[in-house]
């Protein structure tokens, strides 16, 4: 009996533009006018397969000072290849180009953009750009990634978070191979919670800090990517395996200041930290006074405050309680130890 013929992979649709199968494309969707009337576009590389497959996204820069989803975009685009893809891959390295070319976290009009989904075509201009990303981009995904830092001085250790009663997220993050999967609630108007609205699942990464790249959350954040798509069976290589499985928490807390005065920090981040341990110590600027600053959680370090000037009720530090503790701390340090060993990724570049 003979085979049937496999039928050909349509052409990608999306803006008005057509991408033919086993090509690559960047296309421009308008979203404003500066006052200069210069058009402001968020743009968008398509990546579409030669192979039927998922549809997924990758973006950056929702907040414009979180730009260490720039670098993983550029890395790991340089791992796809068209001809080999099986499915599409959509990346937007910058989604809010308003704040990343001033630096800052949010738009002109000074609204947080995780906060205006899915947006309104008539709306603020966060809530147009949300709109825009919502029709044109999550309208076409079964699954995407989207690429998060701390805030200004502030720092996270590379963790995944998903939201609860989503089972393909809840498959894909351990695959992702994060340091730490955080299973937290979704917020209203955010991407994630859009994304859900249109069946789309999201892993949220959180790494590094705000206006800063560090190697060890670019590589975590470009091997999980290309780890997730293998898994999806996209046609893409299969990085060096995950050091270890992932720490899993379900309750976070940030520790805050008790008083104002200078913090310095004595746990680094992706630190276990037992109940009662000294996390730091806060002192006033002549020295008179030394108050130890204690964990009142069992946990790990999964993100802190890198600004030593502090303010009575600053949060310092960020614990997550971990539902295996005894194994924690090795289990992180092998994840730092694979993502290094990996010689992906513009070794040469690496000073």
């Amino acid at each position: 009996m003979p085979v049937p013929k496999a039928e050909p992979v349509p052409h990608f649709e999306i803006a008005g533009h057509s991408v033919a199968p086993g090509t690559s494309e960047t296309i421009d969707i308008p979203v404003s006018r500066l006052p200069t009337n210069i058009e402001v576009s968020m743009r968008v590389r398509v990546v579409h397969g030669k192979k039927p497959g998922p549809v997924m996204f990758v973006s950056g820069c929702v907040h414009g000072d979180e730009i260490i989803g720039v670098e993983v975009v550029r890395r790991l685009l340089r791992e796809v290849k068209p001809k080999r893809l099986a499915g599409t891959l959509l990346c937007i390295p910058v989604v809010n180009s308003y704040g990343f070319v001033a630096h800052q976290r949010y738009l002109p009009d000074r609204r947080d953009l995780n906060r205006c989904f899915p947006g309104s075509a008539k709306g603020s201009l966060a809530s147009q750009l949300a709109y825009r990303f919502t029709q044109e981009i999550l309208a076409r995904c079964s699954i995407g990634i989207d690429l998060h830092s701390a805030g200004l001085h502030r720092e996270n250790l590379p963790q995944i978070r998903i939201s609860e009663n989503r089972p393909v997220a809840a498959e894909l993050a351990p695959v992702f191979g994060a340091p730490a999967i955080i299973v937290s609630k979704l917020r209203e108007g955010s991407l994630r919670q859009a994304a859900a609205d249109h069946d789309c699942d999201v892993l949220l990464l959180e790494a590094g800090e705000a206006l800063r790249f560090d190697e060890l959350s670019m590589r975590v954040g470009v091997q999980g990517i290309l780890r997730v798509m293998h898994h999806l069976g996209m046609g893409v290589r299969l990085p060096r395996k995950a050091g270890a499985k992932s720490v899993v928490s379900r309750r976070t807390s940030w520790l805050r200041a008790p008083e104002g005065g200078i913090f310095r920090a004595v746990k680094a981040s992706g630190s276990f930290v037992e109940a009662s341990d000294v996390v730091g110590y806060l002192a006033d600027p002549f020295g008179d006074t030394d108050i130890e600053v204690n964990s009142p959680v069992a946990g790990v370090i999964i993100g802190r405050s890198n600004l030593p000037v502090v303010n009575q009720g600053d949060a310092l530090v960020h614990i997550a309680e971990v539902e295996i503790p005894a194994t924690a701390e090795d289990r992180l340090n092998d994840i730092e130890e694979a993502a290094f060993a990996d010689g992906l990724f513009d070794e040469d570049e690496i000073v």
